[in-house]
C-alpha cells in the first residue's frame, strides 16, 4: 500500500510507465507468497517466496529511479523502501526456516 500511495503522486505521464511497474511488482510480492503457500510442496513454496523477494528488489530499483527523477516525496519513498526491506528480511527468514 505504501507503493500505491507513493505512485499516486507521480505525474500522469508515468501512468503506463513507472507507476505501472511499481504497482505490478508490489502486487506480485503478496501474490507470490499466497500462490506459493497454496502449492503442494515446501520446495514450491520456497521457490515462490524467492519470486516474491525478486519483486521486492524490482520495487527497490524503481524507488531509486523515482528518486532520481524527483517523483514523490522523500518521506513516501523512504516509507516504501523501509517496508520493502522489512518484508525482504522476513522472506529470507521464512525461506531459511522452510529449508531446514
Amino acid at each position: 500500500m505504501a507503493i500505491y500511495k507513493l505512485a499516486s503522486s507521480f505525474p500522469a505521464s508515468e501512468r503506463f510507465g513507472l507507476v505501472h511497474q511499481l504497482r505490478r511488482a508490489a502486487v506480485s510480492v503478496a501474490s507470490n507468497i499466497v500462490e506459493g503457500y497454496g502449492r503442494s510442496t515446501t520446495g514450491e513454496y520456497v521457490l515462490f517466496l524467492g519470486h516474491a523477494r525478486g519483486s521486492i528488489f524490482e520495487n527497490q530499483t524503481q524507488l531509486v529511479i523515482s528518486e532520481g527523477l524527483g517523483y514523490g516525496t522523500s518521506h513516501l519513498r523512504q516509507t516504501a523502501n523501509d517496508f520493502s526491506e522489512e518484508v525482504s528480511r522476513m522472506l529470507v527468514a521464512m525461506m531459511k526456516k522452510l529449508r531446514n
